[in-house]
C-alpha cells in the first residue's frame, strides 16, 4: 500500500493568486550607478559591525582604497614596490582610472589585534569596454612597529 501525502489547496478565483512575498534586496540593481553606492556601504556596515578604533579604520581605509586603485588602474603602484615590483615590462592596467570607482569600503579585524582586512566593493569598465559593478576585493594588513615605536598598518602581498 502506497501512502501519499494529501495536499489541500484553497479555492481561488482566476487571476487573484498573489505571488509569494519576497524581501527586497538591500543592494541596488546592477548598473544603478553612484546613486546605489550608499546602499552598498550600508549593507557592508550592517554585515560586519565596526571593531577597530576609528583612527585605525581611517588609516586602513585610505590605504585599502589606494591599493585597489593601484592594482586595478596602475595609478600609484610605485608607492608599494614590494606589492607591485618593477619587472621592467610595461604593465597595461586592466581598468581606466577615469572609469573606476569604489562603491563601498570597510576595515575590520582579521583574526587578531594585529591583523585587519579592508573589504572593498567597486565598479569599473575594463579595456574591452565591459562595465561591471559590485566587484569585491580584500586587502589584508598586519600592524608593524618601527624601532622608534611608531605603529603602522602594512599591506600583505596577495596570495
Amino acid at each position: 500500500m502506497v501512502v501519499r501525502p494529501s495536499v489541500r489547496t484553497l479555492p481561488s478565483e482566476p487571476g487573484t493568486a498573489s505571488p509569494p512575498a519576497v524581501a527586497p534586496s538591500p543592494l541596488p540593481p546592477h548598473g544603478e550607478g553612484v546613486a546605489g553606492d550608499q546602499s552598498v556601504q550600508r549593507s557592508l556596515e550592517g554585515a560586519w559591525p565596526a571593531d577597530l578604533p576609528a583612527a585605525d579604520e581611517r588609516e586602513l581605509l585610505t590605504a585599502g582604497r589606494a591599493l585597489l586603485r593601484a592594482d586595478a588602474t596602475g595609478v600609484g603602484r610605485a608607492q608599494w614596490p614590494e606589492l607591485f615590483p618593477d619587472t621592467g615590462q610595461v604593465v597595461v592596467p586592466a581598468f581606466s582610472a577615469t572609469r573606476f570607482r569604489i562603491q563601498a569600503a570597510i576595515a575590520r579585524r582579521d583574526g587578531g589585534p594585529g591583523k585587519a582586512v579592508v573589504h572593498l566593493v567597486w565598479a569599473g569598465t575594463d579595456r574591452g569596454g565591459t562595465f561591471t559593478d559590485l566587484r569585491i576585493a580584500d586587502w589584508h594588513f598586519t600592524r608593524t612597529t618601527s624601532k622608534k615605536g611608531a605603529s603602522t598598518w602594512t599591506p600583505q602581498p596577495r596570495t
